[in-house]
């Protein structure tokens, strides 16, 4: 691990009320700054933790929770210069906890390399993506993002800074237990995480339109395997015959000669654009309605080609579409939204069809549903994704009926043998998710013997009773 460096001058606490991206529950929180190198600042921070505990967070962009800690500490670790290091000859990058994945594209991708695994969003730290596990429209091919970190340097309750990996004498459990870990084994300081080479800053990308979600579910599980990227967008108001219909997306990075004379000039430029940001005081209840999301459903639809193949597109543009638009979560007003994301097993089409029925049927408006397969689960305890199909939603907060709803959903979801992503949840309960992960008390045996005093702890950890009963 390097020398630390000067401490960074102290920033005062600040009681801040704090809320998930999907702003459903807000806490008042003691936010504290501290960057990775200032070690003494962060020990005395942890040995000072009050009786609620400290959690780290990164840019908020986790949707319930799980990155808040009211009456407690929320650890906002500030990226420093130098704290990102590219090795073109093996293929990573090694960098700081508080960093960007943003920042870490800005400068990877000139430099021929991309993420292994990125999700929706580039806004999220590279601690948040190790601590949520994240995966992308990749992971039928590649797993989620913990499973290409090679090592990480994670400062525990007791102030002792530690090197974990996943191979044998590196403290494999530790450090499987804190890929999904949802910030409870300790804080990640820094991490080297092996990087996908690329040719261009562009994907060749195909798209169709799909009738309904029966022809979608056997398209995908025909040909998916040889695509690298995969993702459907569902309508999830659509009912009948229409039901589940969805444009499916799929595509790979572009190769130097599928690019036109002009753009193979420079074919790993990368410019990440920003078109709008919402303002904050977007009328109640938001612009989110029953009806505005309909007309966007059947517009969306319509305006999606039947059928085209290999479209050259800018990769903020496949990955990270919302991010040109700053605060679009305020386009669902004070009440928030809520983001319901479950993965049902191959073989339980049944059940994952009930949900879309239901969810068509059950008067919930939403416009951002989406699709994807999910391949081969890693040895987290607490990872979400495991070989099935997985359904993310987006649902107004306050809507009417909403909560039976979702607890009549998580029954579908659970018989079938699925279960909750701890990152998106807001709505779930601690029986639902001692269900769904059935190695949670393993993962708690090995989380007690980094914090035996459990001074990590979130709203979520205690909501969810994730450290004990």
């Amino acid at each position: 691990m390097p020398a630390p460096s000067t401490p960074a001058p102290p920033i005062e606490a600040r009681l801040v009320l704090l809320s998930g991206w999907g702003g459903a529950a807000v806490a008042g929180s003691t936010v504290v700054h501290r960057r990775a190198d200032d070690l003494a600042g962060l020990r005395r921070l942890v040995e000072s933790a009050p009786p609620r505990g400290v959690i780290a967070r990164g840019l908020g962009r986790s949707y319930g929770d799980c990155a808040q800690n009211g009456g407690g500490v929320a650890l906002r670790l500030d990226a420093a210069a130098g704290e990102m290091s590219i090795d073109p000859a093996t293929a990573t990058v090694t960098v700081g906890g508080g960093v960007t994945l943003d920042a870490v594209l800005r400068a990877s991708v000139p430099a021929g390399l991309f993420l292994p695994v990125s999700p929706g969003t580039r806004l999220v730290t590279v601690g948040g993506a190790i601590a949520s596990d994240i995966h992308g429209k990749n992971h039928h091919v590649d797993g989620t993002f913990g499973t290409h970190v090679r090592s990480l340097d994670l400062l525990l309750a007791s102030g002792e800074v530690v090197t974990i990996g996943p191979d044998a004498g590196n403290d494999a459990e530790l450090f499987w237990a804190t890929v999904g870990g949802m910030g409870l084994t300790g804080v990640i300081l820094r991490a080297t995480v092996a990087m996908l080479p690329i040719e261009t800053s562009r994907c060749s990308v195909d798209t169709e339109r799909i009738a309904d979600l029966d022809t979608l579910l056997a398209r995908m599980d025909a040909d998916d395997h040889a695509f690298r990227y995969s993702v459907a967008w569902i309508d999830p108001m659509a009912r009948g015959a229409s039901l589940g219909r969805s444009v499916l997306t799929r595509g790979d990075h572009a190769r130097i000669e599928e690019l036109s004379p002009r753009q193979a000039a420079d074919p790993l430029a990368y410019r990440p654009g920003h078109l709008a940001t919402v303002p904050p005081l977007v009328p109640r209840p938001g612009v989110m309605n029953r009806a505005s999301i309909a007309a966007f459903n059947e517009l969306w639809f319509r305006k999606a080609p039947r059928h085209r193949v290999g479209q050259l597109v800018p990769i903020p543009r496949f990955f990270h579409p919302l991010d040109a638009v700053g605060r679009w979560n305020r386009l669902y007003g004070r009440r928030g939204f809520v983001q319901y994301q479950v993965v049902v097993p191959f073989g339980a089409e049944r059940a994952l069809r009930r949900l879309v029925e239901r969810l068509a049927g059950g008067g919930v408006p939403s416009f951002l549903a989406v699709l994807k397969r999910f391949g081969a689960a890693n040895p987290a305890p607490l990872s979400f994704p495991a070989p099935g199909w997985t359904l993310a939603v987006d649902v107004p907060g306050g809507t009417a009926g909403l909560a039976p709803l979702l607890a009549e959903l998580d029954g579908v979801v659970l018989d079938a043998g699925g279960r909750h992503y701890l990152t998106k949840d807001a709505a779930t309960t601690a029986a639902a998710i001692r269900r769904g992960y059935p190695r949670l008390d393993e993962w708690r045996r090995v989380r007690d013997r980094a914090d035996p005093r459990r001074r990590w702890a979130s709203d979520q950890s205690r909501r969810l009773r994730l450290v004990g009963d």
